[in-house]
């Protein structure tokens, strides 16, 4: 954790475990399920869940819920696959929901 100090880290609103650094946020403009959601180049401290088909506004998308590992709390979900290309920058990447994590600094 020392060579986190200054840094702003988002934890899981429920149990506080650490899932993601600020450093990792691409963009803060997504959609969640409720509400507004971060995308995020990386997650950690997280299970991925079973892979699901969803068409999205931006087109057919293979996602994969994402839960904390501590509590089991959903957070969000990972990009798994990304059918239009226009829209190939978010495979691999996760959407976590503002309403579900925590902002903090060290």
């Amino acid at each position: 954790m020392e060579n986190l100090i200054g840094t702003r880290l988002y934890f899981c609103f429920n149990c506080r475990n650490h899932v993601a650094v600020h450093d990792d946020v691409i963009s803060k403009t997504f959609q969640g399920r409720n509400g507004r959601g971060f995308l995020f180049s990386h997650a950690m401290n997280v299970t991925i869940g079973p892979k699901v088909d969803m068409e999205f506004m931006t087109g057919l998308h293979t996602i994969a819920d994402v839960y904390c590992c501590d509590c089991n709390q959903v957070l969000g979900w990972k990009f798994e696959r990304v059918y239009e290309e226009t829209q190939k920058y978010k495979e691999g990447k996760y959407i976590l929901e503002n309403s579900k994590i925590v902002r903090e600094s060290l």
